[in-house]
Formats: C-alpha cells, structure tokens, sequence
C-alpha cells in the first residue's frame, strides 16, 4: 500500500510533526506485523525521528542547523538555497519504522519530523507500507 500525504509549511525553516498521519496510513493498511517507509521526493526537504514531547527540542535543532550552515555563506548555487540542499542531505530523505501490533514502534518520546529547509511550501510525503 502506498499513500501520499500533503504538507504545508508555514516558514523557511519548520519541523512538523506527522506521526499521526503517517499512524493513519498504517491503520487504514491494517498490517499488524511489517515495516512502514517513509519518503520525501524533494532536494531541499526532509524527514528525521527525534523528541516530540518538548517542541524546544526541533527549535534547538533548527538553530544549531541555521548556525552552522547559514542561508549566506557565498554558495555557487544560483537559486539562493544551497542551504536548504545540505541540511536535507544531512538529515535524510527517508526513515523506515517496525510496525507491530498496527502501530509505528516508536520510542516514548519519539515523533516523526518532515523537515521543512527552503519553505513556506506545499510539499509531498510517500508512505508504503508492508507487512501481513
């Protein structure tokens, strides 16, 4: 089964958390047992599993992101968004979560983040999921 899901960001740089959507996916595919992958078709956009109960967490992330690798820094590409296309190799354009029990196997604290670096956007997640 492979499903898209929509997302709009509202900024140029913004973690959204679409746990539950991906949750949804899972649900409606009633597999119990199998794996769940998770992928972004863009060059400038991206997904990480990472803290979702203290949203200052994805702030500290974005900020020591803007801060290492800054928006200006003289890059040659002519689009003006070369940062965006290395923090997206950074981080990943794909995650891929066990389902057991038709449920994501997060951790505790885990959430799904799709990492939004060259925004505001409507941008596209893929999910497929696989199992029995």
């Amino acid at each position: 089964m492979i499903k898209t899901i929509n997302v709009k960001t509202g900024s140029r740089t913004e973690f959204v958390n679409i746990t539950q959507d991906v949750q949804k996916v899972v649900s409606d595919s009633k597999v119990k047992s199998g794996v769940c992958y998770v992928y972004v078709p863009h060059t400038t956009a991206g997904l990480t599993i990472n803290e979702g109960a203290d949203p200052s967490v994805e702030k500290d992330i974005q900020k020591m992101f803007n801060s290492l690798i800054p928006r200006d820094a003289g890059y040659r590409h002519m689009e003006g968004n070369s940062d965006a296309h290395i923090k997206t190799s950074i981080v990943g354009s794909s995650e891929m979560i066990i389902i057991d029990g038709g449920k994501l196997q997060l951790g505790t604290w885990q959430a799904l983040f799709f990492c939004e670096f060259d925004g505001a956007r409507s941008r596209k997640v893929t999910v497929k999921v696989m199992g029995d």
